[in-house]
């Protein structure tokens, strides 16, 4: 017999008119969605790593066949020259919110954030403070000590908490004309709650500084307005809703009437005014393509082409609806199934300010993820207690969900 839960999965796949894109991903059939043969696959991390698109294969073999295969170095002057910023103004325009010429694709996120926080440090001199989160994303955190450490600047912390997130009180409580620098995520990686973007960008603009938004968990997943919003600088990486692979080049984002006053700290020559002429000095190229340094990621950029024109097809609005769904799928089965087994949750219950992904707390999550991995249920594990549930609106069912969620349930009860 299906019990209500079941039910309502079944009942919300059948209405849903985003359904049909899942068998486009790779993994998503039965005959290969598991290692284990006989048991179906949950996939709960797409907020991490997506899967990837069936098409986005059939490109990569194409692409070395085709291009790298036949036409060789030719291939530069007719196509790889311009792919970062041609990929770029594709993401800005379906998930960015971002005119054409904003947006390239190269690099790490890591580097790609370190070019544009020495940039802005660079364009407000004489300001000495840069201002942070304590619950911000490692990388993040890490990268700006060191550029405080070289450049002897003060780390202005945030406590943020971490079942909710950075607010403008907050923003408003450090900024000043000391503020050089903001950097915050939008969603936060581990609550997920989102955070007033608009308003706090405009608070840190308010104090003269400069802000940088880290999007990798926003980016496919959320509704984002760069433009509307006024942001300066946006980076994020590629490989969650994006589903460009694992190590896919990140992309950046860099306000239009910010780019000419800019000058980017690894000067390299594919950033240059004239890469070919290869002269005795650096001279930036117009615009942000000066952003670029070395050769271009090519073959990695291969697999993000399909999945955003497929975010292009679908619309970030459908997209961000049926991700609201499955998160609140999670959060009420939690609530009347795994709650009585001492399961809390610790995202936020607004679904307006509910990024992709749900935390789930209990003191045996660790354990409960380590046996999830080995059956083919696959969440991951955020310190304190928290299982993480990335649910990937193109890519996963919420019967799907209903599985994992069951055997978390089963999982926790042997635990007992």
């Amino acid at each position: 017999m299906m019990t209500s839960f079941e039910t309502r999965a079944a009942q919300l796949d059948a209405a849903d008119p985003l359904a049909a894109h899942r068998a486009k991903f790779f993994g998503t059939d039965e005959a290969t969605q598991s290692s284990t043969p006989g048991m179906p696959l949950a996939y709960f991390d797409g907020n991490s790593l997506g899967r990837p698109l069936a098409a986005s294969m059939e490109r990569i073999e194409d692409f070395m066949r085709s291009e790298w295969g036949t036409r060789l170095i030719r291939s530069w002057e007719e196509k790889w020259v311009d792919l970062p910023l041609e990929l770029g103004d594709r993401i800005g325009a379906a998930a960015l919110g971002a005119a054409a010429g904003q947006t390239l694709v190269a690099d790490s996120t890591s580097v790609l954030m370190y070019k544009a926080a020495r940039a802005a440090l660079d364009a407000r001199p004489g300001r000495t403070e840069i201002v942070l989160d304590t619950d911000n994303f490692p990388t993040d955190r890490y990268l700006m000590e060191g550029i405080a450490a070289e450049r002897n600047m003060t780390l202005r912390w945030i406590e943020a908490d971490p079942a909710t997130g950075v607010t403008a009180d907050q923003v408003s409580e450090v900024v000043s004309d000391k503020t050089a620098l903001v950097l915050l995520s939008h969603v936060s990686y581990r609550s997920a709650f989102i955070a007033d973007a608009p308003t706090i960008t405009r608070i840190a603009h308010d104090a003269g500084a400069l802000i940088i938004w880290d999007l990798s968990h926003s980016v496919g997943s959320v509704v984002v307005e760069l433009d509307a919003w006024g942001v300066d600088f946006a980076v994020g990486c590629s490989y969650k809703y994006l589903c460009g692979g694992p190590g896919a080049p990140a992309w950046l984002y860099v306000r239009k009437d910010l780019q000419e006053q800019l000058r980017q700290p690894i000067q390299g020559w594919f950033g240059a005014k004239d890469m070919f002429l290869m002269g005795p000095g650096y001279q930036p190229a117009a615009g942000i393509r000066r952003f670029i340094t070395g050769t271009s990621p090519v073959l990695g950029m291969q697999a993000l082409i399909d999945p955003v024109e497929l975010i292009s097809e679908v619309g970030m609005p459908a997209i961000r609806a049926k991700s609201q769904l499955l998160t609140q799928y999670v959060i009420d089965f939690a609530d009347e199934v795994l709650a009585p087994l001492n399961v809390t949750v610790s995202s936020p219950r607004d679904a307006s300010i509910r990024g992709g992904h749900v935390i789930v707390n209990h003191p045996d999550m660790q354990e409960v993820n380590s046996r999830l991995w080995a059956e083919d249920i696959i969440p991951d594990y955020r310190d304190p207690h928290g299982l993480r549930l990335g649910l990937s609106p193109l890519s996963t069912s919420f019967s799907e969900v209903y599985l994992g969620l069951e055997r978390v349930r089963e999982v926790l009860l042997s635990l007992r």
